[in-house]
């Protein structure tokens, strides 16, 4: 998932970005609100950070001004403001949490998680279809209840696969949400990430969860059972 986080302290942001890629995120990193307006327009963003008190651009403008432009990814709000009428206005500007500093990183991770699931209708962090089970807080795959071992990046396709179930992803949406920047988008890797994650999700080649839909993209085809 490609998140975006707008942070004026450069050791706070440098830390958190550090901390979100080994979470599994790609991040997109702004130390002012201008250039985190800028990479909320640019780029393809699945979820974003806006601390309020940035020196340029108030966060508040920042989620403001991307509400009203209709970008409706999930917004966190991160900041040392915590009176709850600030909270409130951050709220009514368009954020959907709110995060007080100092915090503890695993709340921030927890709470990012709840937001993007939501924002694909699912109420848990376990995302079932059929006898496939992905643990989206442990970020973990269970077939027919025993555990199967996933690489980052196998892990990162399935998960958007699985949250954008029924929908049919192309190759450069795919690419652009998982990857990082600067990173070789080489078709050939995704296409033998997708080839391992058929073998590992259907040994048999019974289901068929993943189609390939020529020229178009990518669609997770199950049903869902659960959330």
């Amino acid at each position: 998932m490609r998140l975006l986080l707008v942070e004026d302290e450069i050791p706070l942001l440098q830390q958190l970005s550090g901390q979100l890629e080994r979470s599994g995120y790609a991040v997109e990193q702004a130390e002012n609100g201008t250039d985190g307006l800028y990479l909320g327009r640019e780029f393809p963003i699945d979820v974003a950070i806006i601390d309020l008190g940035l020196p340029d651009l108030p966060g508040l403008e920042v989620i403001r001004t991307l509400r009203a432009e209709d970008r409706d990814f999930p917004i966190l709000i991160l900041t040392a403001r915590g009176r709850w009428q600030e909270k409130v206005e951050g709220l009514e500007a368009g954020a959907d949490d709110y995060l007080v500093k100092p915090f503890q990183f695993e709340e921030l991770l927890a709470r990012l998680n709840a937001l993007l699931r939501r924002s694909s209708g699912w109420s848990t962090p376990v995302l079932q279809f059929g006898s496939i089970s992905l643990d989206t807080m442990s970020q973990s795959l269970e077939i027919n209840g025993e555990a199967v071992q996933l690489t980052a990046y196998e892990y990162r396709v399935l998960e958007y696969l699985m949250l954008h179930a029924g929908e049919v992803v192309s190759k450069t949406e795919l690419t652009e949400h998982i990857y990082e920047q600067d990173y070789d988008r080489d078709s050939n890797v995704l296409e033998v990430l997708l080839s391992r994650l058929r073998r590992k999700l259907d040994p048999d080649n019974r289901i068929k969860p993943i189609e390939t839909l020529r020229g178009r993209g990518y669609c997770f085809r199950l049903d869902r059972t659960a959330g």
